[in-house]
């Protein structure tokens, strides 16, 4: 992970708008993403809210205003699952080593010290036991832990992450969550897409709330308020 030593924005969105085929899903958008910031991205389905994220990973084109980008940044990505080849079995360890891929050597290989930051990170996740485990034979939050400790070996600046704690136990969800506050205090700019309101409510420094294809951005106690939800999310959601 880079250290916070920018002075300008590593993401700055003004008037952006994002969508497919030249048709606008999420328009708008007003966003620093500065280093050490912690968003939530919440909204209904169908909102714009995946959109919004493919956006900010520079997945999808611009389609009006404008996204600059501090020059060199680099964005690691978790995604909410993984399917890897079942045929081609990789180990934990392999799979982290898979986020300094870009830095190989002209021999293919990893750079020197690349192993030992991977096996670093792997004990940081409390898996450091489990480096020779093969990935498919992992707990979901096992999985989700390994996938964290891959985007950070890419050291990056921001870190995106999709749904990180869907579908796994309480207690993955609670050792993802402070892995991800610690990530936090230490500088790293972060964004979260979740569907679990209160979890967004508790654990974020700034939410961003999509709702029919805009973007408002607040304090997560006061947009998720459970008094709110059911305007910005209709009759049952999640109050925590």
């Amino acid at each position: 992970m880079k250290s916070a030593t920018r002075t300008t924005p590593l993401i700055r969105l003004r008037g952006a708008a994002f969508g497919y085929a030249g048709e606008r899903i999420v328009s708008g958008v007003d966003l620093d993403v500065d280093a050490g910031r912690f968003f939530g991205i919440v909204g209904p389905n169908g909102a714009g809210k995946t959109t919004l994220f493919r956006g900010i990973l520079g997945l999808l084109p611009v389609l009006a205003g404008s996204c600059a980008r501090a020059p060199g940044l680099v964005c690691g990505y978790v995604p909410q699952r993984e399917s890897l080849d079942a045929g081609y079995p990789l180990s934990a360890l392999e799979v982290v080593e898979m986020g300094a891929y870009r830095r190989l050597n002209a021999l293919r290989r990893l750079v020197r010290g690349e192993r030992e930051a991977a096996l670093g990170l792997l004990a940081r996740m409390g898996l450091g036991a489990e480096q020779h485990t093969p990935f498919s034979a992992l707990s979901g939050g096992q999985r989700q832990r390994v996938l964290l400790a891959r985007a950070l070996l890419t050291r990056p600046d921001v870190l995106l992450l999709d749904e990180p704690t869907s579908g796994v136990d309480r207690g993955a969800q609670e050792q993802i969550l402070r892995l991800l506050r610690e990530l936090h205090q230490e500088g790293l700019a972060i964004l979260l897409v979740s569907h679990q309101l209160a979890l967004v409510r508790e654990s974020v420094g700034e939410v961003l709330v999509v709702t029919n294809g805009r973007v408002q951005c607040g304090d997560p106690r006061e947009l998720l308020a459970p008094e709110r939800l059911d305007a910005l999310f209709g009759a049952g959601a999640e109050s925590g």
